[in-house]
């Protein structure tokens, strides 16, 4: 919704995969984004990580700079928990809260799903809610579909919401919401 920004995306895991790897450069392209990987354990048996390695690898990833604005997976996850989404949650607000990931604010997916009972929903208390327009929700659901390759029927397709929710942290140096206009939250 914003392509004048200079977004940067990077994915914790999968640098390794010959498949998913450069479907993810691929999305950065579509998305006019610049982005990294790293290669954390992503597989179905995740052991937990320490934290010291996740926030050392978020911050290998991102280039030293201040960010207008710090967008990660939520505390819970976005949807039934996934044990890298929280850990990354956890990790990114962890630095940005010490100062070594730089930002006037951190925004993080606020959805729930009552663990699976539900595809999932905006939180009810979520401090953001913007409803994307047609054609927005059309390049990211082609993202997810096309360029990953998810069936129509499949999980990741079915979650691909109409719109976004965030719980939004302020630093105390630079409380100014970039994007304002699309609030429509609290």
């Amino acid at each position: 919704m914003h392509p004048g920004s200079k977004w940067t995306i990077v994915t914790l895991s999968r640098a390794c995969d010959s498949d998913r790897c450069p479907r993810f450069f691929e999305a950065l392209e579509l998305l006019n984004a610049r982005g990294q990987m790293a290669d954390l354990d992503d597989g179905p048996q995740q052991t937990p990580l320490a934290d010291v390695l996740v926030e050392n690898t978020v911050l290998s990833l991102l280039p030293r700079e201040k960010f207008d604005l710090i967008i990660t997976h939520g505390l819970s996850g976005e949807y039934t928990s996934h044990l890298r989404h929280n850990e990354t949650a956890r990790a990114v607000l962890s630095l940005w809260k010490t100062g070594r990931l730089s930002s006037g604010q951190l925004w993080t997916f606020a959805y729930q799903d009552s663990g699976g009972s539900y595809l999932p929903k905006p939180l009810s208390n979520a401090d953001i809610i913007v409803p994307l327009p047609q054609s927005i929700w059309e390049k990211k659901y082609e993202i997810i579909t096309r360029v990953y390759g998810f069936g129509a029927d499949s999980f990741e397709a079915k979650t691909t919401p109409r719109q976004e929710a965030f719980q939004r942290f302020v630093s105390d140096k630079n409380p100014v919401n970039p994007f304002k206009e699309q609030e429509q939250g609290k």
